[in-house]
Formats: C-alpha cells, sequence, structure tokens
C-alpha cells in the first residue's frame, strides 16, 4: 500500500507537467498558425482565448508584439436602436474600400448552455463568405459593461491577425455599457429617434463615453428632432474629462444614419477615419494606455478568482467563511486577510 500510495502521488504532477507542455506546444502552434493567416486556427484560439485557458495564454505572449495596428470601434446603445445593421453596414462599406474588418459581438449568454445567442451572425450573412471579414459572437456569461471578460484579449488576437477595422459591439443592456470606451480607441454611442433613448443615456453615462452619437433608423419621423435635442443636451452638459481613463472630446460629434439603407454609413466610416489614433501622434497614447490597463486588470481578476477558488477549499478559508456567518468578523477584515494569505503564498513559492 504505500509503495502504491507513493507511486500515485507522483504520477499527477508528472500529468500535469506533461499537459502544460502540451498546452505550450499547442499554443505556440495556433499563434504562429494565425499569424499565418489559419482562419480555423484563428476560431479555435479565439475559443481558447474565451474560455480563459492556459494554451491562450501562451498563444497571447506569441501573438500579443504583433498586435497594436488596428483601429478598434466600439458600437453600444440601448437594445433596438440598429447595432448589428448599423455593424453589417460598416463592414460593407470598409469592405468596398478594400479593408479587412473583424467583428466582436457580445451576446447575451443563453441561460440554458451559457454560449451566446448568434443574433448578429444571422444579420450578418451577407459577408459569411467574404475572407476579408471575420465574425466572432462571444457570451457575456453574465459579465458588467456590456462586454465579455476576454473581449478585449479577444480584440488583440484578432489585431494581431492582421485585420485593419475591429468593430467591438456590445450586449445592449443600455445601463452598462461604459466598459467599451476602455476597450476601443473610438466608441459610438447609437440612439434611435423618438424612443426616449437620449435621456437614459444621459443618466446612464453613455454620452460621457462617445466619441461619436449616431441617431440611426434616420428614415423615420423625428430623427432630425432626435439629433437636435441631442445636440442641444450635449451643448448644455458641462465639458467633459478623461473618463474612463482616456480624454473624450469636449462634445461628441452627432451624425444620423439609416444602416438599413446604408445612408449616411459612409460618412460615419470617413468620420471614424478621421478619429483613429496613429501610434505616431501623443493623441493615441492615451487610447493604448486605456486598453492595456483594461487587459492587465482582466488578467488580474481571472487569476485572483483562480486562487481564491483554490483556497476556498482550505481550513484557515472555511474559519473565516464561518466568522463571517456567525458575525464574529466583518467581510471586509476576511477578505483582507485572504489576500494576505494569498501573497504570503506568492513569496513562500518564489
Amino acid at each position: 500500500m504505500p509503495t502504491s500510495t507513493g507511486r500515485s502521488s507522483g504520477v499527477k504532477p508528472a500529468a500535469e507537467a506533461l499537459a502544460i507542455g502540451r498546452g505550450a506546444v499547442r499554443g505556440e502552434g495556433l499563434a504562429q498558425a494565425v499569424l499565418g493567416g489559419d482562419r480555423r486556427s484563428l476560431a479555435r484560439l479565439l475559443t481558447e482565448v474565451e474560455n480563459a485557458t492556459p494554451v491562450a495564454e501562451v498563444a497571447m505572449r506569441r501573438l500579443y508584439p504583433s498586435a497594436g495596428r488596428a483601429h478598434l470601434v466600439g458600437i453600444t446603445g440601448a437594445p433596438g436602436s440598429g447595432k448589428s445593421t448599423l455593424v453589417a453596414a460598416l463592414t460593407g462599406v470598409a469592405r468596398e474600400a478594400g479593408r479587412t474588418v473583424a467583428v466582436i459581438a457580445v451576446d447575451p449568454s443563453s441561460p440554458i448552455t451559457g454560449g451566446a445567442i448568434l443574433g448578429d451572425r444571422v444579420r450578418m450573412q451577407g459577408h459569411a463568405g467574404d475572407r476579408g471579414v471575420f465574425i466572432r459572437s462571444m457570451a457575456s456569461r453574465g459579465h458588467a459593461g456590456g462586454l465579455a471578460a476576454t473581449s478585449v484579449a479577444a480584440a488583440a488576437v484578432l489585431d494581431a491577425a492582421g485585420f485593419d477595422l475591429i468593430l467591438i459591439e456590445t450586449v445592449g443592456t443600455g445601463q452598462s455599457e461604459v466598459e467599451v470606451a476602455a476597450a476601443a480607441d473610438t466608441t459610438v454611442v447609437l440612439e434611435a429617434p423618438d424612443m426616449g433613448d437620449e435621456v437614459q443615456a444621459i443618466k446612464a453615462g453613455l454620452l460621457e463615453v462617445a466619441d461619436f452619437v449616431v441617431v440611426n433608423k434616420g428614415d423615420r419621423p423625428g430623427a432630425a428632432r432626435t439629433a437636435s435635442q441631442l445636440r442641444a443636451m450635449l451643448v448644455a452638459a458641462a465639458p467633459r474629462t478623461g473618463t474612463p481613463g482616456r480624454p473624450r472630446p469636449k462634445r461628441p460629434n452627432v451624425l444620423i444614419t439609416t444602416a438599413a439603407t446604408g445612408d449616411g454609413v459612409p460618412e460615419l466610416l470617413a468620420a471614424l477615419d478621421r478619429h483613429r489614433p496613429s501610434p505616431s501622434e501623443p493623441t493615441g497614447e492615451p487610447a493604448r494606455v486605456a486598453r492595456a490597463t483594461a487587459q492587465i486588470r482582466a488578467v488580474l481578476e481571472q487569476r485572483l478568482q483562480a486562487r481564491l477558488a483554490d483556497s476556498g477549499h482550505s481550513e484557515g478559508t472555511r474559519h473565516l467563511v464561518e466568522a463571517v456567518a456567525n458575525h464574529e468578523i466583518d467581510p471586509y477584515t476576511a477578505a483582507d486577510r485572504l489576500l494576505a494569505d494569498l501573497f504570503e503564498t506568492n513569496r513562500d513559492t518564489s
């Protein structure tokens, strides 16, 4: 028995080391294939990124130096404002100009499987056979802020893969979309005519993160009036500072489009191009710093959650939880002790 126990205790670390080695090889292989333009490998890697696997981490280390050249545009707004239709229209105009386009469509999670409801792929069937377009639906999985936790990492992969324009479409909850501003170079907030969304947008802080406000469905009655009201609200509002994480224009431009017919879409794309930061200009640096901050925070959150999950099975953690449940200590003290234990563990193993 002792011999058997000793043998089994040595098998597990060896198996884990083998699995890690295979993951590293697979990650390197996927990264190399993505750089070589292989679409299947790109799709597989994005799945690894979405699941936050070790394979994704290895690949990201290899790919990240090749990113930083694409124009990342975040598109957000309330449900029904036409985000998906506008994304499809912008993709068409960009393709006519010979540019490659990637779309990250963050969809609500299925309550059954946790996967994305692929509504945007249905709407963008016209681009399905175009090698210059790549569409990826990602499940929000309950993540607040309108984005999936791994959306920024997915954008970096698509950037490294060589796409010129990356469109990031948020869930569209209407009240929690401001996170997209830290993930994108340019943020577009959509409004629909006479839906009352302009007031809700101010309440939600959407106009605080907008570089452009687009009144979509411009062929409807009231579109010009809605645009005029938005301009008046923005003039009356106090000048904005750099929230969140990067400078905002004093007032966003207000444009009108009809995405279903394409009216105003070329003008919007031209405006986006004018706003695109140049790597050689200092005005582009704050956006890159904000995006880097968002990426680092996402990795830190994932790793902290994993470490806390591991420590949750320890006797010390159970005692802390029981102490909070019995009101012997407060949750803030318990959290501080858990963090201190984690940092102490890191020092011991380094």
